[in-house]
Parts: C-alpha cells; structure tokens; sequence
C-alpha cells in the first residue's frame, strides 16, 4: 500500500511532483510550466502518494483553495506503470478527507473529457457544457463532501 502525505511547496518532494505532472499532464500536449504558474501554486495544496518500499513518486494532486469551503482539485496525475492499481482513486479519496478536515464542503475541477468516468465513478456530478482548457476538451465536475 502506498503512503500519502501533504508535501510542502518548493520541496525537493513538490519539485518531483513538478517533473511528474511536466511529464504526463503537459508535456504530451506540447507545454510547460512557466515560473509563474509555479510560483503561483505556494499557497495550494500539495498531496502525493509514495511506493512503500522505495518512497518513489506515484502520484500526486493539487489543491487551490477558492474559497474557504469550496476548493478545486488540479493536476492528478498516477505515473504510468502504476495505474490501474487504485492510487488514483484512494489519493481522491484521502484528498477529499484532507479537505473535509479543514472544513471544505464542496470540492471542483475540470476534468480532461477522457477521465470523466473515473471522476464519475467516484461521485463528483458533470455541470455545464464542455469547454476547451490547456487545447483539450473538458467538463466542469462537482461533488459535495456533507452529502
């Protein structure tokens, strides 16, 4: 079982949640972070999940604060040979207690179209019509944490 843990912003661990995110969320649709875009994250919430073993990267999110209790996840990301274990899921879940404990009631996020079902699946509701974001389609998804 992996282990989970808040990370802190500019970390040697947050930095290899850079790299990872670089890789699978940015890179194959020809981007990158810019300074700003990572300076901009010092107030989010970082989460990762490490290998049991080997305390290796194998995934991470982002949390942005909106409000005091509605907050967007960003940036999910599993490393490619480890999905289809659950990580994903669980990092969701432990992510959506994180936030349940510092008392945020409502959690949102744009979701790539690909992943709608795993989001789905895991209770968030789609809202709106889809919509173009970092030149892919996405949907605007939605779960309340009281309900």
């Amino acid at each position: 079982m992996p282990t989970f843990r808040e990370i802190s912003h500019q970390s040697a661990d947050y930095d290899a949640t850079v790299i990872l995110r670089e890789r699978i969320l940015r890179q194959p649709l020809g981007l990158a972070f810019t300074e700003a875009e990572l300076a901009a994250e010092s107030n989010d919430h970082h989460l990762a999940a490490f290998d049991d073993g080997s305390e290796e990267l194998i995934g991470c999110l982002v949390f942005t604060p909106l409000s005091d209790d509605e907050w967007k996840m960003r940036q999910v990301a599993v490393v490619e040979n480890r999905r289809g274990e659950g990580i994903g899921r669980i990092l969701v879940y432990l992510a959506e207690g994180f936030a349940r404990c510092r008392g945020v009631r409502t959690i949102v996020l744009h979701a790539r179209a690909e992943v709608v079902p795993f989001y789905l699946a895991l209770g968030y509701s789609v809202e709106g019509d889809p919509f173009v974001e970092v030149t892919i389609p996405h949907r605007r998804m939605r779960k309340r944490l009281d309900s």
